[in-house]
């Protein structure tokens, strides 16, 4: 069947985002031109574990991280999984591989003594945009969502009188998140700026540049890094460190793992439970100070 019908298989059946679906076929397609480059037919269908190989140990000495390479093959074996599920190949050739090691991704949260000084202490333009701004930070860091939820949050999306929004997550998967009491306020003074400021009434983005524009990742990004940049030293201060934020917080106060998972739209609880070292470091401060059997 070829690429054209494993890329619509992913964007119609698997429902990956466009930059996933486009990721794939760029990976698909540079192992191709190593394919033709060794002399190959203009299809991989048949390509061997052998020439799977060659391709993983030209990637390295390109320099290329094992993550990258790992991200790469990733794509390949979908691929080898889809022909083989169709009936176009006898056997995935990359069913055996196993992932080059990589080392252990850390990302620090910021602290609750870093929030509370951002939110309680630095003071935010009295405008249009210095609400955005606040709004912004206060709903990644009170649900959790992810940056592309938090742009393509439409007006339709939000429920003020009980207290909810509605997200739309990876492979197009509703949520409802509840609200806290004081995000309600912000959304309502917002969006009274919002109408004034855009003149953007009849625009279903809730988040919106001062031209009334739809907001976007690059904009969303610099909002987090700079008003962060203002309270913390750590080297990353993204909006998914926020979201990473949220959950640490969360499960260090005592939330079960399957709320979170719910709350972050996750698909099983092994993508939750990266977040919890973070929080099982804070218990063991708690313990340690609490426990009668310590002795300092």
């Amino acid at each position: 069947m070829g690429f054209d019908a494993f890329i619509s298989y992913l964007s119609l059946e698997k429902k990956y985002s466009p930059h996933t679906v486009k990721a794939y076929r760029k990976d698909l397609e540079e192992f191709r031109d190593f394919h033709l480059s060794r002399g190959g037919d203009t299809g991989i269908d048949q390509a061997n574990y052998g020439e799977i190989r060659e391709w993983i140990v030209d990637l390295v000495e390109q320099g290329i991280s094992n993550r990258s390479v790992n991200r790469k093959v990733t794509a390949l074996k979908s691929y080898y999984k889809f022909l083989l599920k169709v009936g176009d190949i006898p056997a995935n050739p990359l069913a055996r591989h196993k992932a080059l090691k990589t080392p252990k991704k850390v990302e620090i949260p910021f602290s609750q003594a870093e929030m509370n000084e951002l939110l309680n202490s630095i003071s935010f333009e009295d405008n249009f945009e210095g609400l955005r701004d606040r709004l912004i930070i206060e709903l990644f860091y009170a649900t959790g969502i992810r940056r592309s939820e938090l742009i393509n949050l439409e007006m339709a999306d939000l429920d003020l009188p009980n207290r909810t929004i509605k997200v739309l997550g990876k492979r197009n998967k509703e949520r409802i998140i509840p609200l806290l009491a004081g995000m309600v306020h912000l959304f309502e003074a917002y969006l009274t700026l919002r109408d004034e400021q855009t003149g953007a009434g009849e625009t279903k983005a809730v988040f919106l540049t001062s031209r009334g524009n739809k907001i976007y990742e690059t904009l969303v990004y610099r909002i987090i890094n700079g008003y962060f940049s203002k309270v913390s030293s750590k080297v990353k201060k993204s909006p998914h460190i926020l979201r990473h934020t949220f959950a640490t917080h969360m499960l260090s106060q005592g939330a079960d793992l399957n709320s979170v998972k719910e709350l972050l739209g996750h698909s099983s609880l092994a993508s939750t439970q990266v977040y919890t070292h973070n929080s099982i470091a804070e218990l063991k401060k708690v313990h340690s100070r609490a426990h009668p059997r310590n002795r300092k």
